[in-house]
This record gives C-alpha cells, structure tokens and sequence, in this order.
C-alpha cells in the first residue's frame, strides 16, 4: 500500500480526538529533539512555527459556533493558544526555554490520551 492510501485510510478512521494527540505527539516529539540537540533561538523557527499554527487551529475552532467543548475548557484552550503565540516569539528571541512549551504541549497530549481512554 501506497503512503498516501495509508494516510487516506487512517484519516476515514481517525478520530479527531486520535488526530489532535497524534499531531501533538508529532510537534512535541520534534520540539524536544531539537532541545535535546541543543538548538535554540532562530534556529527553532520552523517547529516553534509548527506548534502555534496548530494552536492557532484549536483557539480558532474554540470560537466556531456549534463547538461542543464545555464553555471553560474552550476559554482555556483559546487562553493557552494566546500564550502560545507571545511565548514562542520569547523563545525565537532567546528570552526563553522551549521546556515550558514542551511542558504545556505534554499536558495536552495527557488530556488526550485520557479522553480516549475514556471512550
């Protein structure tokens, strides 16, 4: 089977939940390798850029109408992503350590991977 027809066939069966914590395992992964090698700075651009794209994603659809995440946890997810945003410019500057976006995106995956324990 082709790479693309796996992508195509895990994606009918999926869930958005298995999605979210698979993309966010994928960044976090990344992020932690490139702390781990030792890169800092400008350097970390192109996965810190990865990072608040996706948690520019999940603020956004907090906002969409019809979201069905309880009232609190919407605000907090679009908080968090605010966050995100001004943290990771602190990072690219060298004010800050990736570790507490590392931290953070880790917290999330945990959330994740209970929720789908649940169901």
């Amino acid at each position: 089977m082709s790479l693309d027809a796996y992508q195509r066939a895990r994606t009918m069966v999926e869930s958005p939940r298995s999605t979210e914590h698979r993309l966010m395992s994928q960044i976090t992964g990344d992020m932690m390798v490139a702390r781990d090698a030792g890169v800092n700075g400008a350097a970390l651009m192109p996965i810190l850029h990865r990072n608040r794209e996706v948690w520019r994603a999940f603020a956004n659809a907090c906002g969409t109408t019809g979201n069905q995440l309880p009232d609190a946890l919407r605000a907090g997810i679009v908080s968090l992503g605010l966050w995100v945003d001004r943290f990771t410019s602190d990072v690219v500057a060298g004010r800050e350590s990736i570790e507490e976006l590392i931290g953070v995106n880790r917290s999330v995956i945990d959330g994740l991977s209970g929720e789908q324990a649940a169901a």
